[in-house]
């Protein structure tokens, strides 16, 4: 028999070995794990939407909206209730059923928790999952957002504790380990996963992925985004990752975090058809549709549903994907 609960003894030597098995035998793993707990041919969509863009006062190397570099993008205010409603509408018209709202802060201000709470309460009237990524939380922040129907937390580890100096320097690795804690304590589900292709080496990723399994319980939601390079940005000039390499850290996610959501997330727009099929094969069962992600281009919906045509896919509710009776603990091998 084959466990295929989740773990929370992984070794960093155990998921180094995954990482390095051949991509068919590490593939043809993560789809027994990914068959014994979710549906097959099924895929969730997500939109995301930036409330407030830019002006932010972290030095994130990969991001186009901080304050700290000239990438040419105008900062906004919050944006409007009506505004964010009508952006909701709109997804869940095109298939989403899950919304995220990101603010460019560095951490939530108490003067605008009930604006976000506000809009937080009139997503879910529209029937939609909601994730929010407001930058660090202060106490008692988080039972707000909680209080208003909040269903995820999204606030990533982006890379490596090694390599996170390399990355950003105005908040520490610990200070995201405490906003997690923070959202955690609130009882909220939490979105937490990291950027491929900044640099990092391939230890790095693995160490990301070790820092993740660390966690108690795992990130129900874990985000594998490759780097959309931004001119203006120190990290604008990374040498790209390969699809294959997205795929394979994919793979293991899918293995590692057997019952969590495994999103494709930002960098869909610089690949192929084949490759995003590739990196759906390895295990994603989540995708982010809509033409911008914050501030990058995503493919088209048309595009979207063209793909997932000819892989034979279809979009299906977090319901029906997280029914209880395809969560299997054990399997025969």
């Amino acid at each position: 028999m084959t466990d295929l609960s989740p773990r929370h003894d992984w070794t960093r030597d155990e998921i180094a070995t995954l990482y390095a098995l051949p991509l068919d035998t590490l593939m043809a793993q993560a789809l027994t794990v990914k068959q014994a707990n979710w549906p097959d041919g099924k895929v969730q969509k997500s939109q995301l939407l930036s409330i407030k863009t830019g002006g932010c006062a972290e030095d994130c190397g990969y991001c186009s909206q901080s304050a700290h570099f000239d990438t040419g993008l105008d900062a906004s205010k919050l944006m409007p209730l009506d505004e964010v409603v009508t952006a909701a509408r709109r997804a869940k018209e095109n298939g989403a059923d899950r919304f995220c709202m990101g603010a460019a802060w560095r951490s939530l201000k108490d003067r605008d928790v009930p604006k976000v709470a506000a809009m937080i309460e009139a997503v879910k009237a529209e029937g939609l999952e909601t994730c929010v990524t407001l930058g660090m939380l202060d106490e008692g922040q988080a039972e707000a957002l909680k209080s208003a129907g909040l269903d995820y937390y999204n606030h990533n580890l982006d890379t490596s504790p090694e390599y996170y100096g390399k990355v950003v320097s105005t908040r520490t690795y610990d200070d995201r380990l405490e906003t997690l804690g923070r959202a955690r304590t609130a009882g909220l589900k939490l979105c937490c996963g990291g950027i491929l292709g900044m640099g990092e080496s391939r230890d790095d990723r693995i160490g990301l992925i070790h820092e993740l399994a660390k966690l108690r319980p795992h990130p129900e939601s874990v985000p594998v985004n490759m780097l959309v390079p931004i001119e203006g940005t120190p990290l604008g000039h990374s040498p790209a990752i390969s699809v294959i390499e997205m795929a394979r850290a994919i793979a293991v996610c899918r293995i590692v975090f057997p019952q969590s959501w495994v999103r494709l997330s930002a960098g869909r727009e610089g690949m192929t058809e084949e490759g995003q099929a590739l990196c759906l094969l390895a295990g994603a069962n989540s995708i982010f549709v809509g033409d911008r992600l914050l501030t990058t281009d995503n493919p088209e919906i048309d595009e979207d549903d063209a793909l997932m045509g000819q892989m034979g896919l279809e979009a299906a509710s977090r319901e029906e994907m997280e029914a209880p009776a395809r969560r299997t603990t054990l399997i025969g091998s």
